[in-house]
């Protein structure tokens, strides 16, 4: 650059320095961008995480920020999803997260009506537009993940068939390393990525309980189902009303017009106990399994539950005609099921998955929830309870009263109740909430 180029940008940018001042600004600049480039380049791109030896590079869209948003153009499709409620909506949720590593749009997923395990042509399909909002969703978790209908395809790159692994040579590790090799260069040209295999419930989990955390609250039922919910919670504080009046709980000047209610998980049935006891056998744990008697016990001896409660049991179908679920159960606890309720005919004109979201919504509204920390059931209505504390800014239930109070019935805690139970949140994966011990008191 000679002397007259030299003062020409000078007076460009304002400079009216000597031209050999002007000369080392601008070298000082050019140095500047230089360094600046090479900074921006090592930090884009590529996360790294570092584990003991483990050395993981992941791809710009494992740690994809909300503030960039998911792709509406691109998008995953996943296998029929199967089995009970919660593990519906645990594979849910990691479909989404998976669609959200590789920054694309999760094509809406039909979900399962039926409780059937092996027979496929069984399992009675159902949108899942029929069970949660759809626009809701994708409100509430707007630019976390998205939700999209296949509708919005076009014809474009076609698909691409994506074949999960199998087997113990699967690991983690490989099972992130197609993901990351997916997200980018021939595959992610490709407008659909249909994964084929399994279950999203049977996946590798690489997100923390956060992040499923955050899914969850997405999903809201849609308003025939949340109606028949609150049909069934109203006849519960109903009955609360009349008893409080009746044995003039009241009269000490508390209002009578918000009934309190226990709801408990209560999983005595003869298939889950030969589930639990083979589980207790394999893990060798043995606070698994609670016998009916070891349930009623220390639910009447929960610290502060008063002396006259409603208690809602939340029970298999099998167990609707054991009178004996409901005696034995302290004086001053008066125990309720459905059909007792007398709303049983509610549950009846639904599927299984709907009479199950009904139950689950019952029991997450309750004022107190007692359940098995083994339990899928149990353990997400405590995470979605758990939410609802730590926004009130409340970080642990020890030593302190907490609205919303938790409990696992199968660990003893104070007083020889059940233990108190807030879900940690800080925990990398899922796998304490599917079938973990993850009651935790404080």
């Amino acid at each position: 650059m000679d002397l007259s180029s030299t003062c020409k940008l000078s007076r460009l940018f304002g400079c009216f320095f000597t031209p050999l001042t002007c000369k080392y600004c601008l070298a000082l600049v050019t140095i500047a961008l230089f360094f600046r480039a090479i900074f921006l380049h090592s930090f884009s791109g590529y996360g790294v995480i570092k584990s003991n030896n483990l050395r993981l590079i992941l791809s710009p869209s494992l740690h994809l920020e909300s503030h960039e948003g998911i792709r509406g153009d691109k998008f995953l499709e996943v296998p029929q999803i199967v089995w009970g409620l919660n593990n519906q909506k645990i594979a849910f949720a990691r479909a989404c997260l998976t669609a959200r590593m590789l920054n694309r749009t999760l094509l809406m997923p039909s979900l399962s009506a039926s409780l059937f395990y092996k027979e496929i042509d069984l399992l009675h399909p159902i949108s899942f537009d029929q069970v949660f909002q759809f626009e809701r969703f994708n409100s509430l978790c707007n630019r976390f993940v998205r939700l999209g209908r296949y509708s919005d395809l076009g014809n474009q790159t076609g698909k691409y068939d994506l074949r999960k692994g199998s087997g113990r040579k699967w690991t983690v590790e490989r099972d992130l390393e197609q993901l990351k090799q997916s997200s980018r260069g021939p595959i992610d040209k490709y407008q659909v990525i249909s994964m084929a295999g399994k279950n999203p419930f049977l996946w590798h989990d690489h997100w923390p309980v956060k992040d499923y955390a955050r899914v969850f609250e997405c999903l809201v039922l849609v308003d025939e189902i949340a109606k028949e919910a609150d049909k069934v919670v109203s006849k519960i504080r109903r009955i609360g009303r009349k008893l409080r009046s009746e044995t003039n709980f009241g009269a000490e000047g508390s209002s009578l017009s918000h009934a309190p209610y226990v709801a408990i998980h209560m999983r005595v049935e003869i298939d889950w106990m030969i589930h639990c006891k083979k589980l207790e056998q394999r893990s060798r744990i043995s606070q698994i399994c609670s016998s009916k008697q070891e349930i009623m016990e220390r639910v009447g001896n929960i610290v502060g539950l008063g002396s006259t409660a409603i208690v809602y049991l939340a029970v298999a179908d099998s167990l609707l005609n054991d009178s004996s679920i409901l005696d034995g159960w302290k004086r001053g606890l008066v125990p309720f099921e459905k059909k007792k309720l007398g709303v049983d005919g509610i549950y009846k004109k639904h599927s299984y998955l709907i009479q199950s979201a009904i139950d689950y919504e019952v029991c997450s509204r309750a004022d107190i929830f007692v359940g098995n920390s083994f339990s899928t059931f149990s353990s997400l209505i405590v995470l979605e309870r758990t939410q609802r504390v730590i926004r009130m800014g409340i970080t642990s239930s020890c030593g302190i009263d907490v609205r919303w109070p938790s409990y696992a019935y199968n660990i003893p805690g104070e007083s020889n109740g059940p233990q108190k139970w807030m879900t940690n949140m800080s925990d990398s994966n899922l796998k304490a909430i599917s079938y973990g011990s993850n009651a935790i008191s404080c």
